[in-house]
């Protein structure tokens, strides 16, 4: 005889007494097919690659004026969470609150004479639903507080 190992019921067909639905004991089909749990599952996103090392560069590069606000952004004295240098479509923005749509710019020697071009970039990014603070590099580094503090009061609108 089998002994005790004959007296065990057989796992492998579901028992009517405990199971409703004799679909509930089957696996779920591999790779999505078919009914299941994984038929349920929603679509992944599509992944869209950003430009790291780009952003990575400008990080590096950071002018003494960036590196001064960043102090304050990073340690959330804003009361939100800044990025920097951020892509957002074709544009880096020099700090960026994802959650508020805030993007905070600081305009030095670079931004001499492209007045037009940043006015276009403004009205990109507004045309998205993202408000765009400017400063000038001279402003924060004489005053970051003032800076820090007006970039705070926009938070909390």
């Amino acid at each position: 005889g089998g002994g005790a190992l004959s007296k065990l019921p057989d796992l492998a067909k579901p028992d009517p007494k405990t199971t409703s639905n004799p679909d509930a004991t089957s696996s779920p089909p591999a790779c999505g097919r078919g009914r299941g749990w994984a038929s349920k599952t929603p679509p992944m996103p599509t992944w869209k690659p950003r430009n790291t090392a780009r952003a990575q560069a400008l990080r590096r590069a950071a002018t003494p004026a960036e590196r001064l606000l960043w102090r304050h952004l990073s340690r959330s004295q804003s009361g939100a969470k800044f990025s920097r240098q951020m892509q957002v479509g074709a544009f880096f923005a020099d700090f960026l609150c994802r959650e508020l749509k805030l993007v905070v710019e600081l305009d030095g020697f670079a931004h001499v004479g492209r007045t037009d071009y940043d006015a276009a970039r403004d009205r990109w990014f507004a045309g998205r639903g993202y408000r765009v603070l400017r400063f000038a590099n001279a402003e924060v580094l004489d005053d970051p507080h003032a800076v820090a503090a007006r970039i705070a009061e926009e938070v909390s609108r």
